[in-house]
């Protein structure tokens, strides 16, 4: 085989699959040989992708996410860090969201849950087929992991947009789902987190959770906020009692899992 780049080789089989193209033209191929249903021989099991913003997500790995057929597993914070990508996915491979036998569950954290409108879409996603969980903490990562074989890790968003990097190291990709497997386990499903009474915050309560979080000593925070020490040290003291909480950091966690506490 004639190339002007580095040859890819196959060590169980003895043969010279390719020659690597340029990292910006690695994912292409892959991406149409899953959406015949077949492994990606092309790519190497070692490589990793960084794609910018959900156009690119769909263009370069869209066929992977539309190519899975055994399981589908999704952690997110909220319903709207993967939504746009996932659905011009499915929309492009014009197939259902659920092949059939797959396993699909999305994870998300209480931040999704933190008013009705939240609650709404999940219920709508769940109605779709896959089954939902709410994990009682933070989650390590979010990500996509597609058949075992392939994890997309989102970004955090900078100016608005995400970084999305596909990999298929084996090795990772097996770390993420066990993550994602093991707090699946103790998370609880959407019917009965959905159920719990939402704590009702006024903008004053949000303002005394933003100085906890910011570690203001109780004289700085009340002068901040104009009103005398006695005061807030009793508001303090309200509010752990609204979000049944032991101590103020207990409050600050437990609001900031809530979504309630910016």
């Amino acid at each position: 085989m004639r190339s002007t780049g580095t040859v890819v080789f196959d060590r169980r089989h003895g043969e010279i699959l390719r020659a690597r193209r340029p990292a910006c033209a690695e994912l292409a191929p892959c991406c149409h040989a899953a959406a015949d249903g077949k492994m990606a021989r092309t790519m190497s099991t070692d490589r990793i992708v960084t794609l910018r913003g959900d156009q690119e997500l769909v263009a370069r790995a869209g066929d992977l996410i539309a190519g899975a057929r055994q399981e589908f597993l999704v952690a997110a914070t909220d319903p709207w860090t993967f939504s746009p990508g996932v659905n011009a996915a499915f929309a492009r491979g014009k197939r259902p969201h659920m092949a059939p036998g797959m396993v699909m569950r999305k994870l998300y954290t209480p931040r999704a849950v933190a008013d009705a409108e939240s609650v709404r879409r999940l219920l709508k996603i769940a109605a779709t087929g896959p089954e939902v969980r709410i994990a009682a903490a933070p989650l390590t990562h979010e990500a996509i992991v597609l058949d075992g074989r392939t994890a997309i890790l989102a970004g955090a968003p900078e100016s608005g947009v995400r970084t999305y990097t596909v990999v298929r190291t084996p090795e990772v990709v097996a770390s993420i789902r066990s993550l994602i497997a093991a707090t699946w386990e103790t998370a609880d499903g959407l019917a009965a987190f959905s159920g719990r009474p939402r704590p009702d915050l006024t903008e004053e309560s949000r303002r005394i959770l933003r100085t906890l979080g910011a570690g203001h000593t109780d004289e700085t925070a009340s002068r901040h906020l104009g009103m005398s020490l006695r005061t807030y040290r009793r508001r303090v003291a309200e509010l752990m009692e609204t979000l049944d909480a032991t101590s103020r950091f207990q409050a600050g966690v437990r609001a900031r899992d809530l979504g309630v506490g910016g």
